[in-house]
């Protein structure tokens, strides 16, 4: 896991994140759109989330509503 390996594919609007360069074994659905890629031992040796730029905006838009939240009661 030295060196992961992020690419994007803009057609298909997906994110894969290689941590390895080890053929995928299996893979398990984490969430509707994220996907874990396994080697033949069970380790995870990648990431590949569909609909990309929608879980990026929204993961965004949840992180900093959450810590502005956290802000306005310290503030508050």
């Amino acid at each position: 896991m030295n060196n992961p390996k992020m690419t994007y594919f803009p057609e298909q609007d997906v994110i894969h994140l290689a941590m390895t360069d080890e053929d995928e074994a299996a893979s398990m659905e984490l969430s509707p759109h994220i996907t874990a890629e396994l080697n033949a031992e069970g380790e995870l040796i990648g990431v590949e989330i569909l609909k990309a730029s929608t879980f990026l905006r929204d993961f965004i838009l949840e992180s900093t509503q959450a810590k502005l939240m956290q802000l306005n009661k310290r503030v508050g």
